[in-house]
């Protein structure tokens, strides 16, 4: 289970480094840009979710490899995001690859603490989505988490409630997290793919008194 949960990790914070350095390219940073871009953007929601779950070190400061993955990927972008055709295309699925990866390493982050279910779904929403969130915000994008009629923090939201649903049932912790992970990139793709998306709220005049 921890090796799985490490493999997710690294998983998630290499192809959130991807986007990350995408969005530096649509702003036409330079390689330092490119680099604190990707870096936060992978390991944004990581280090919230162990500041907030008190670990005895944050992952990255655990495993400096992480930012050197993301610095690695970051150049990679660098010198490659020209030869893509639509980037903003290319950062969507990379982006939803990388919360369905993200979301169920914080699933299993959190389960392996033994804390409360409630919690546990929190913790995998915020792998999954605080460090796309900073890097829209930083990057001058509208979220994309935030945006109207998007599965996306539903989707993140979907995927974790199913592996702790499916962990009370008495499946095994590692199928669950699989599952967690298919769970969250079926919803995010089908947003995108074919528009699903939860009723939104819409505004009304208030009701006059007679």
């Amino acid at each position: 289970m921890s090796t799985l949960v490490w493999v997710l990790d690294y998983a998630s914070v290499l192809i959130f480094a991807l986007t990350g350095a995408l969005v530096a390219s649509r702003q036409q940073l330079d390689p330092v840009g490119f680099i604190f871009m990707a870096t936060m953007t992978a390991v944004g929601g990581g280090t919230l979710r162990d500041l907030l779950l008190n670990r005895d070190a944050v992952f990255w400061v655990a495993r400096p490899s992480f930012v050197i993955l993301t610095a690695t990927a970051a150049m990679v972008v660098f010198w490659t995001a020209h030869l893509m055709e639509s980037r903003y295309r290319v950062l969507l699925w990379l982006d939803a690859l990388a919360l369905s990866v993200a979301v169920p390493a914080g699933v299993g982050v959190a389960m392996a603490a033994g804390v409360h279910p409630i919690v546990i779904i929190i913790m995998g929403v915020i792998t999954g989505t605080f460090g796309g969130l900073m890097r829209d915000v930083v990057g001058n994008e509208v979220p994309l988490g935030l945006k109207q009629g998007e599965l996306y923090l539903t989707a993140a939201f979907g995927g974790a409630t199913a592996a702790v649903g499916l962990v009370w049932l008495g499946l095994g912790k590692a199928e669950c997290l699989w599952i967690c992970g298919v769970v969250t990139f079926v919803l995010r793709a089908g947003s995108m793919l074919w528009g699903w998306m939860l009723p939104v709220y819409r505004p009304r005049p208030p009701r006059s008194r007679g």
